[in-house]
């Protein structure tokens, strides 16, 4: 099936019959484009997972002993936005590094381009982030020592989303399913993006350089951060970007970035965790725990390879992303760039946090 969209530039672009299964607005039924035979959304096996169930976002929070302190991952809700928004407000004073996490519909559209131009990668960041919706986004809050803020240093903020009207990749909406996303909740008392977006303007999260943000191979998770600032589509260029996203953000280290300018690292953000002996909280691909998991593995490896005289040096990696811009990570030609669309189908589909 080829359905035609904006893309960038003007241009147009599709969604391939290569492309994971999705569901444009309910035009597919929900049964047809499922990866196995006969398996509904609200009957998948894969919702009554044991798993799922014991770390449902559902649930107002999850509370776990880490370091012998009690530490809370707290989900947020259209009613509850506002409330926690201001409780941020206060830990960002003394708490200024910020991991983040998102969880999204997926990867279902290609750019109808040349797949060696310069900014092929922007491109197909851009036509998949205009058309889908943020599902989840995790916010983790640590001080320049990779401390938690006590008692609650997460929040996971759910948004509006309705696999009966949104688009998505099935392979995408089982995996949450499977880790424990309420996809009834996020449909009947999901966030408004709009709404959201306005908070986290006035938040003091943004457009101060006091703060750092970190995260793991996430073109597409500041995709979707920009989407809900700017409420429009993403730029055309990826140059206009960039600058975006520096006004926005103007500290971001990209772990995956930094395991480039390393010997001996390599994989997602599990693998990279695990070697350097971090300790996950909470269920995988929700973006609670990968965000948790993204800071205690920033600062693990940034004191391991980029500390000078006890002092982690960022020069190296600061406001770079992994796999755009002009890094050494950008690597052109047609080969890679068909690797690039396999790879963003099925590592980048569910999370980047757990990603290649």
């Amino acid at each position: 099936m080829m359905m035609a969209t904006s893309g960038a530039g003007g241009a147009s672009s599709t969604l391939s019959n290569e492309s994971p299964s999705f569901n444009p607005r309910g035009i597919i039924s929900m049964g047809s484009q499922s990866p196995a035979p006969n398996r509904s959304r609200t009957n998948s096996p894969l919702s009554h997972s044991t798993a799922g169930e014991a770390f449902s976002n559902a649930i107002a929070k999850h509370t776990f002993q880490y370091g012998g302190e009690s530490l809370e991952i707290r989900n947020v809700w259209a009613e509850n936005v506002e409330e926690e928004m201001a409780a941020i407000r206060e830990i960002i004073e003394t708490h200024p590094y910020v991991a983040m996490d998102t969880e999204f519909p997926g990867v279902v559209a290609r750019p109808v381009s040349e797949t060696y131009s310069p900014d092929f990668h922007y491109k197909s960041l851009k036509v998949n982030v205009d058309l889908l919706k943020i599902i989840q986004l995790g916010l983790s809050f640590s001080d320049k020592e990779g401390s938690f803020a006590k008692g609650c240093p997460c929040w996971q903020f759910n948004f509006k989303f309705s696999l009966d009207d949104d688009m998505f990749a099935q392979d995408s909406i089982d995996l949450l399913v499977n880790s424990g996303i309420s996809f009834d909740d996020h449909k009947t008392r999901g966030i408004d993006p709009l709404r959201f977006g306005e908070i986290l303007m006035v938040s003091g999260l943004v457009l101060d350089d006091r703060v750092r943000w970190v995260s793991f191979h996430s073109g597409y998770d500041y995709g979707y951060l920009l989407k809900l600032l700017t409420t429009q589509e993403l730029p055309n260029d990826e140059k206009t970007f960039f600058e975006t996203l520096r006004l926005y953000f103007p500290n971001i280290y990209d772990i995956k970035y930094m395991t480039s300018l390393c010997d001996g690292h390599f994989g997602g953000l599990q693998k990279l965790a695990d070697n350097l002996g971090c300790q996950r909280i909470g269920a995988e691909h929700q973006a609670g725990s990968d965000s948790l998991l993204t800071m205690t593995t920033y600062f693990s490896l940034a004191r391991a390879k980029f500390s000078n005289n006890g002092e982690i040096d960022d020069s190296k990696y600061k406001n770079e992303l992994y796999g755009y811009g002009s890094n050494h990570t950008v690597r052109k030609g047609n080969a890679h760039a068909q690797m690039h669309l396999s790879n963003s189908s099925s590592n980048v589909s569910a999370s980047n946090g757990s990603g290649e």
